[in-house]
């Protein structure tokens, strides 16, 4: 059976497919629309980075068991469509957790000793610059995570027990969730108005869109500084780039954006106080081996009869 890999994974992914028997595919290494309806039309499985997969694509997968989404989010693939077409669709929940919280406090932390234009004044041959320009401690400070899955609770506890830093968060759907000892719930806005740092860690999707714009950017401190490392167009970028220029908050730091990749052009890349990183969140060693294999043990279950282990449910 032949499994479609268009995007690179992890060799220890291939190689655990290529040792079960399967053929591993790799088309045209395109992932433009027209690349994918004809490299997918004679493939069993295939495992989905950042293609877009959706109901036309979908079409010419006839013999199509299953697509695994490579990573925790699923928003570039059709769900719904892949139901309707009898294509088992599942992702790997549990494998980018730690990078990305290990990101998130990496962020946090250089907006706080403002590294950035520290880095960037030294390479001027500006090492005065340092006396009259300050960091902050973060020990004692708010955080505000947004979304207390599997990342934000990580996020949670390296803040609280590792930095010493007060959390609060703002859950979204609370039900059944545990809120551990050192983690407040609260409101957004009083999330909003209390935090000396914002973390989103929600899924993307229609229902999140735009989560942080005007409105909630207004409410926070001037002093403040937003992060997104969850999925792009969660915060409104241009309504966040105008809050930075216009002094509304400190700064911030995007890991993703709502078109991928960025436009360099755009307002957001003229702000001194925002760090800019190319969705790099769980993109590490570990991070990808792990993805990788718990893709390929899916893949393996679902085309040998078997359920898999981490399904999709809408």
């Amino acid at each position: 059976m032949k499994i479609y890999i268009p995007e690179p994974i992890a060799e220890a992914g291939e190689k655990y497919l290529e040792f079960q028997g399967y053929e591993i595919f790799r088309g045209s290494g395109q992932t433009d629309r027209e690349s994918l309806i004809r490299d997918i039309a004679e493939c069993d499985a295939m495992i989905l980075r950042t293609a877009k997969m959706d109901e036309e694509v979908l079409e010419d997968g006839k013999k199509l068991r299953i697509v695994a989404r490579h990573g925790a989010g699923y928003d570039n693939l059709d769900v719904k469509a892949a139901k309707e077409r009898g294509i088992i669709t599942t992702y790997s929940p549990d494998t980018t957790a730690l990078s990305v919280a290990e990101m998130t406090i990496t962020l946090l932390l250089m907006l706080a000793k403002k590294v950035k234009r520290m880095e960037t004044e030294l390479r001027k041959d500006n090492f005065s610059y340092k006396f009259s320009h300050k960091g902050m401690d973060v020990s004692g400070k708010t955080l505000g995570i947004i979304g207390l899955g599997k990342i934000g609770k990580m996020v949670a506890k390296k803040a609280a027990i590792g930095l010493d830093m007060k959390v609060i968060s703002y859950i979204p759907r609370p039900e059944g969730k545990e809120i551990s000892e050192y983690v407040k719930a609260v409101p957004l806005e009083q999330l909003l108005k209390e935090s000396d740092f914002i973390s989103l860690h929600v899924p993307g999707g229609a229902k999140n869109q735009n989560l942080i714009g005007k409105k909630e950017l207004e409410q926070m401190k001037e002093s403040a500084f937003l992060l997104n490392l969850s999925r792009g167009g969660v915060v409104n970028e241009s309504e966040f780039a105008e809050a930075v220029r216009k002094k509304q908050i400190a700064g911030g730091a995007l890991d993703v954006f709502a078109k991928e990749p960025p436009e360099i052009t755009d307002d957001i890349f003229k702000l001194e106080n925002v760090i800019l990183t190319p969705h790099i969140g769980s993109n590490t060693e570990e991070c990808m081996e792990r993805i990788a294999m718990d893709v390929a043990k899916d893949v393996d279950l679902v085309l040998s009869g078997e359920d898999p282990r981490h399904p999709i449910r809408q």
